[in-house]
């Protein structure tokens, strides 16, 4: 509300001289997964607390084009005050959740889940991570505390995999370790560590199978690098427990929404 508000509030709006009562309608223009709504109901709120806000949807349902997912009841000016940032919210919770379903669908009868990562809008990360949710997908972990994954830039630099892996066997502190892998001599090397994850990054499905095979069950498995809705049942039919997709947060289509009076 600050980006529309600052520095003079909303200067056409003050225009109009009849702050009546409305009814205004929000309206889905294309078919998706609908989330967002109680971010949407506290724009409004944000201008007038005594706008009513009632929802025809919950967060999480399939939705079709033209269906309306909210009423909203107030004085006009307040309704047009939070208008675009009412339907950015849903826009861009609703693009994510839809997205993500598509591939959650995707794999379908496989035994993986999808997850998101942190190639996530800055500053929207929890928006976004709460859409992937809404679409049936797991959450990644939300930043750089939350557990280790050691990845190919942090081999590259400390030289050895092994002992990067001991050393964080030896700090973890109750936190999971994950190692990213590009090829399986790197496996090789890890392999009787005790840490939780394999994370086989950009290599082909034959070298997942050998992967998931040589871990021999001691490992959560898990998949990344460039996986779209092309490939990713290919993927899923590795035998692979987890895939990380960038693309349901970065590259998300907004879904598109309008308000009606």
């Amino acid at each position: 509300m600050s980006e529309d508000l600052k520095p003079s509030g909303d200067i056409t709006t003050a225009l109009i001289k009849n702050n009546k009562k409305i009814k205004a309608k929000i309206i889905s223009n294309q078919n998706c997964v609908i989330g967002g709504l109680s971010f949407a109901k506290e724009a409004f709120k944000y201008s007038d607390k005594k706008v009513v806000f009632k929802s025809n949807s919950k967060d999480g349902r399939k939705i079709n084009k033209g269906k309306v997912v909210a009423i909203v009841y107030g004085k006009a000016k307040g309704i047009l005050r939070s208008e675009r940032v009412a339907l950015n919210f849903l826009s861009l919770i609703s693009g994510v959740a839809t997205i993500t379903k598509k591939f959650v669908d995707k794999v379908k009868g496989k035994s993986c889940k999808i997850c998101c990562t942190r190639k996530t809008i800055p500053n929207l990360r929890s928006l976004q991570k709460y859409g992937v949710k809404l679409g049936g997908g797991l959450n990644h972990r939300f930043n750089l505390s939350d557990e280790i994954l050691i990845k190919d830039n942090h081999i590259a630099i400390d030289g050895n995999i092994r002992e990067l892996v001991k050393r964080a066997i030896k700090n973890k502190k109750g936190k999971k370790i994950t190692v990213e892998i590009d090829n399986l001599n790197q496996l090789k090397k890890i392999m009787g560590l005790k840490f939780n994850r394999v994370l086989f990054d950009n290599m082909s499905p034959k070298n997942i199978r050998k992967g998931i095979k040589l871990s021999n069950k001691l490992y959560e498995t898990e998949a990344s690098g460039g996986i779209t809705i092309k490939n990713v049942r290919k993927i899923a039919s590795t035998g692979v427990k987890r895939i990380s997709v960038g693309q349901i947060t970065h590259s998300a289509p907004a879904v598109n929404f309008k308000l009606e009076i």
